[in-house]
């Protein structure tokens, strides 16, 4: 489809809507019809209209001159969930995982420049933030986001790099060409662990999950902190465990691997970035 067709078919009171919708977040779970209009840039009356009609759908409530959402809003992640087998078949083998390990595993799919988490046993909390289903954190800066933009189309990883790699920690790889000798480290390898980027002490240790055609489209993840393991740790003992649980996934969405030895297929790719 060209960009004049995609124009001409954009509706922009849909794309209007999401962006109210978008706005609540953790700071602003009450916001006024004011404050929603300066954090999506519409004007008060535009805001208004599409309040009221999400209001009418059951989507929003207002009280007091503030609004705030409904819980039929869990309902748009709930059809995302019961559309897409992998999130069911990968719970039973994130339980595995988590059992093995005593640590969370998470698996997550790439949304833009995030990783959102699309499923998750927690072990303990281990990140400032409270990880939970639909949370996003930086792809550049996290074990699972490498294992994503490794298996990337180019265009998609420039986009992440032109957004800026920014210094997260003392340890977040910001110089682009770092960055992209991590990725084909990643690809070479089979797996990602990334130390200390996201967060200080944060240790996490990521493997690709594939579809049918063998196409990555998620990937799998076991995290925990410095106090508890060390790189070297995570890479003789739970990395074989997430690779090996990483492609029980994908088994079980019909993926069947290649004759190839995943080394051989990694060094066919080397040249990518």
């Amino acid at each position: 489809m060209t960009k004049d067709e995609n124009s001409r078919d954009h509706i922009q009171s849909l794309e209007r809507g999401f962006q109210v919708l978008l706005a609540f977040d953790a700071d602003r779970p009450n916001p006024s019809l004011a404050e929603l209009a300066s954090a999506t840039g519409l004007s008060r009356p535009a805001v208004r209209r599409i309040l009221i009609t999400l209001q009418s759908l059951g989507y929003v409530k207002g009280e007091g001159g503030h609004w705030s959402l409904t819980p039929r809003v869990l309902s748009i992640g709930q059809h995302y969930s019961a559309s897409h087998a992998m999130i069911e078949l990968s719970q039973p083998h994130l339980m595995r995982l988590a059992e093995q390990t005593s640590e969370s595993a998470s698996l997550a799919a790439l949304d833009g420049t995030d990783v959102v988490y699309i499923g998750r046993v927690p072990v303990r909390r281990i990140m400032s933030i409270n990880i939970a289903i639909g949370s996003r954190v930086p792809a550049y800066a996290t074990s699972m986001g490498r294992v994503l933009l490794a298996w990337a189309p180019p265009k998609h990883v420039d986009e992440v790099i032109d957004a800026g790699l920014r210094p997260l920690t003392r340890n977040t790889v910001t110089d682009p060409d770092e960055f992209r000798r991590e990725l084909r480290t990643v690809r070479a390898e089979g797996y990602s662990i990334v130390a200390g980027e996201l967060e200080e002490g944060l240790l996490s240790v990521s493997a690709p999950v594939r579809d049918q055609s063998g196409t990555v489209i998620a990937a799998l993840a076991s995290s925990t902190s410095s106090g508890r393991a060390t790189v070297e740790e995570l890479r003789s003992e739970i990395a074989p465990l997430v690779v090996r649980t990483a492609d029980a996934i994908s088994a079980d969405y019909g993926h069947r691997a290649s004759g190839k030895s995943t080394s051989t297929v990694h060094r066919e790719h080397e040249g990518f970035f």
